[in-house]
């Protein structure tokens, strides 16, 4: 088994970027695209003749125009119809000085995300974990790899994805997902795992199972609710791994806090997702 001594050392550097935007109430109606449509108005003389400039398409550009008219509180774009050359579209005092405002604020903000660039790799660490935070699914267990190998079959291809020094979860996903998602070696990726999928297992016996994820830890911690209990398994590497049980098979197993267990599960039930 190949062991990582470290996930983050490994993966791409995180890059920042950001921009501006501007907000009435609730409502979003001067952001970056918008922004570039209203100075491209100003440029061209034309709605039309702007949204080809920024590649934005001939409807997409009257709806943006309507809701910085409205959202403003005043028009920003004043439109003529016909006239010899098929009318156009001109700005107001107040949309040039909005244009301004925002290029000198946009500025500064490229100041500012080039300042947090020159940060030292703790920054940027600490970031990337935020990002890994702030993912949000409905799969109980999630933890951050590395792909180390992944094995062609016939229809599906088995992905191992290291986890921490001597751990593996092995997923069985289809050979589109493994395109879809441009697995290969080295690249981070993120093993989700439902609880109702794992199975607790007690060390001991000479029982063998099919299922390719056998993850060696101690109970951590017991959450027993009317029907169900939750049980959180730390590996060795501190991850958790949460199973969900019936309240009848906690009893039979006699499970207890800091008691050696196993959490067991398919790799056919392991999801992967990718952040880049």
């Amino acid at each position: 088994m190949t062991k990582s001594n470290s996930i983050s050392p490994n993966a791409p550097a995180i890059e920042l970027s950001g921009a501006i935007s501007l907000r009435s109430g609730q409502h979003s109606w001067g952001n970056q695209k918008r922004m570039a449509l209203l100075d491209a108005i100003g440029q061209e003389g034309s709605i039309t003749a702007a949204a080809r400039k920024i590649g934005l398409s001939y409807k997409a550009a009257w709806d943006a125009v309507d809701t910085m008219n409205n959202l403003a509180g005043e028009a920003l774009v004043l439109r003529s119809i016909g006239g010899p050359h098929g009318g156009g579209a001109k700005l107001t005092k107040r949309a040039h000085e909005l244009i301004r405002l925002y290029q000198a604020v946009n500025q500064e903000h490229k100041r500012f995300i080039a300042l947090l660039s020159r940060a030292n790799n703790e920054c940027f660490q600490n970031l990337e974990l935020m990002q890994h935070m702030m993912i949000e699914t409905s799969a109980r267990n999630k933890l951050l790899g590395v792909v180390d190998h992944i094995s062609p079959g016939a229809i599906n291809d088995e992905v191992a994805l290291t986890v921490g020094d001597g751990i593996q979860i092995i997923a069985t996903i289809s050979k589109e997902s493994v395109q879809s998602l441009d697995l290969y070696p080295g690249k981070r990726a993120i093993a989700f795992i439902q609880a109702s999928s794992v199975i607790v297992g007690l060390p001991g016996g000479d029982l063998r199972l099919s299922a390719r994820n056998q993850l060696q830890g101690t109970v951590n911690r017991i959450v027993t609710g009317a029907v169900n209990a939750e049980v959180s398994i730390a590996l060795e590497q501190g991850q958790i791994i949460a199973a969900m049980l019936s309240k009848e098979s906690l009893e039979s197993m006699d499970l207890k806090e800091e008691q050696a267990a196993y959490a067991i599960f398919k790799a056919s039930s392991v999801m992967l997702g990718v952040l880049d």
